[in-house]
């Protein structure tokens, strides 16, 4: 039996699981984790995943294999995965959150089965009304944070409320910082700017005594610029914007790539700048990014891109470390608790 820090993993979710999984583990541990005494517990099919951990015994030494053949297609319905989930390797995975066996769960799998069997098996904290995923952000000025980035396509008022004091208690614990601002995502920075939805959820959060360093209505660019902490928006919006970003960074790569070996004075000059080129490519590399949290459970739940790579998994394990490491579980306790003080105190309707 494992024991310290222990994260619960899916090794069958994912486009190329379970190879890029344990490729994303022994990853972590050369290059990110090795001095944090994690430990994993690998759900999946242990005929595919054995031969890949004789492979690398260092990482072998941090794993437990928990065996299970059935196995979430990445293109199943929720409701399909609902029906057949106990015993996959992706229930058992948030399963071992459930019963104190691990502090996280991270899988690379079908996110409506995700989130639809966390919330069955983990419940949504009291008052919550639907998890939301919350991403981090580069931006000039370090991270930011946006959510919802794809578990809820529409949101009512309420929910962007939620997910306000979510992504703010998130974010605090995560950088430490004692108010990080909110903003709102919306089509312009104007009062009169919105639909009705945006319009009740901006009134509530400027109304709000919990101490909220609401900043108003924030525009597309600003998610980049760093001017603000904590952007919440809707899970339709949020998705496309994350994917756009991600998108334009390789673009841009390919861009730079395809200028500096255009001749051979480009290619000299790129030699001279090298060290300054690799801090721009880690910097825009969105596998550095990978690991989107979801927020308003009974615990801890990452969800990692299904297509991404090793390097992009080790990414995601080391968001899930570091919640581990987090009181942020205690944080939001304490800030919901005050929201649902104001809401008893309140006797508003918010469409």
């Amino acid at each position: 039996m494992l024991d310290g820090l222990i994260i619960s993993v899916d090794a069958m979710g994912g486009d190329d699981a379970p190879d890029i999984v344990i490729a994303g583990i022994e990853y972590f541990l050369k290059h990110a984790g090795a001095g944090r005494h994690a430990r994993f517990l690998i759900h999946g099919d242990e005929a595919a995943l054995a031969p890949l951990l004789a492979k690398a015994p260092k990482t072998l030494a941090r794993c437990e294999i928990r065996h299970t053949e059935s196995v979430i297609a990445m293109d199943a319905k929720p409701a399909h995965a609902m029906r057949r989930g106990k015993g996959t390797s992706m229930w058992n995975t948030i399963a071992a959150v459930k019963s104190g066996e691990a502090l996280v769960a991270l899988s690379a799998g079908n996110t409506g089965a995700l989130m639809a069997m966390s919330k069955l098996i983990l419940r949504m904290k009291e008052g919550v009304q639907r998890p939301a995923i919350a991403a981090r952000w580069p931006h000039q000025e370090g991270f930011g944070v946006v959510l919802d980035v794809g578990a809820n396509l529409e949101c009512d008022a309420n929910q962007l409320r939620e997910f306000a004091v979510l992504g703010e208690a998130y974010y605090r614990t995560l950088y430490k910082k004692k108010r990080p601002s909110i903003g709102l995502l919306n089509v312009g920075t104007e009062s009169l700017k919105g639909n009705a939805t945006i319009q009740a959820a901006h009134d509530s959060l400027s109304c709000s005594k919990i101490d909220l360093n609401y900043i108003g209505f924030v525009e597309g660019n600003d998610i980049s610029m760093g001017d603000v902490d904590v952007i919440v928006t809707d899970g339709f919006t949020g998705n496309i914007a994350l994917k756009t970003a991600e998108g334009t960074a390789r673009l841009i790569g390919k861009f730079i790539k395809g200028a500096l070996q255009d001749n051979f004075f480009s290619k000299i000059a790129a030699i001279f700048n090298l060290p300054a080129l690799r801090r721009m490519k880690k910097r825009m590399d969105p596998r550095l990014f990978n690991g989107g949290v979801f927020l308003g459970l009974n615990g801890v739940v990452i969800k990692s891109h299904g297509g991404t790579d090793a390097i992009g998994f080790a990414s995601a394990l080391n968001v899930a470390i570091e919640m581990a490491d987090s009181t942020f579980l205690d944080e939001i306790e304490r800030t919901l608790d005050a929201l649902h003080d104001e809401d008893d105190n309140l006797e508003i309707h918010i469409p």
